[in-house]
């Protein structure tokens, strides 16, 4: 048989096929605490719950393209730092049907996590607390701008805790860091980034010379505008070619 037969004979109904979803992890620095921007689902299941802004993937629709779609659609951004987290398929994450979602991190600088809340006024700023240490792993809870305790729907808590031991993961060899951070920062701004994240701080002359050693960033010359006290120099990330 050949390859057009085989496909001309093939029955696509032959397997189940099950949906697919794609949920993003809009993630910012909240009070120089990880934060997540979450909707408040108006529908079952979950009626009432806290979710990550998703959808389903078109049968037309490359992930990558569902997840740009959501971005524009749920939260009002146009780009973000955008990359494919993990993929989440237990067999009853969802009780409509079977879904499968893949979670994508969407990393947003302050202004942006700022201009998201904006142009969506729905979305909910929501502090990440994170119990473990390291990369230890583990569940996480969310708390809303009271300090009150958020319920999450489906799976997304495992999703969040997922995103911050991955975060954690690439913080040291990636520029994944930099991603939350303007185009022009302080080193002091760049170590609160890299303590939020670990959630640990940080010794402040080995951290700032473990920085400028990798030659990840260079000073612009530039100075902090508008301070009371001295100025702090600015620097940029070394964009790889």
């Amino acid at each position: 048989m050949t390859e057009a037969e085989l496909l001309n004979d093939y029955d696509p109904a032959a397997f189940e096929r099950p949906s697919v979803t794609v949920d993003l992890v809009l993630l910012g620095l909240l009070e120089g605490r990880p934060a997540a921007l979450l909707l408040q689902r108006d529908h079952h299941p979950f009626a009432g719950l806290w979710a990550l802004p998703g959808g389903f993937v078109r049968i037309d629709e490359a992930l990558d393209d569902a997840a740009e779609r959501i971005l524009r659609e749920k939260a009002g951004i146009g780009a973000a730092h955008l990359e494919q987290l993990y993929s989440f398929g237990a067999v009853k994450r969802d009780p409509r049907m079977r879904i499968i979602t893949v979670a994508y991190l969407a990393l947003l600088e302050e202004r942006a996590f700022a201009e998201a809340l904006k142009a969506t006024p729905s979305l909910l700023p929501a502090i990440i607390d994170v119990p473990w240490s390291g990369e230890t792993g583990g569940p996480v809870e969310t708390m809303g701008p009271n300090g009150e305790a958020l319920a999450l729907a489906f799976d997304h808590s495992d999703i969040l805790a997922m995103a911050i031991l991955r975060l954690r993961g690439k913080l040291d060899y990636s520029d994944v860091g930099f991603a939350l951070l303007p185009d022009r920062f302080t080193l002091r701004r760049l170590q609160d980034v890299h303590e939020a994240i670990l959630g640990v701080p940080l010794n402040k002359p080995a951290f700032r010379r473990r920085m400028l050693d990798k030659g990840w960033i260079t000073a612009t010359g530039d100075r902090q505008e508008g301070t009371s006290f001295r100025p702090a120099e600015l620097y940029r990330f070394n964009r790889p070619l």
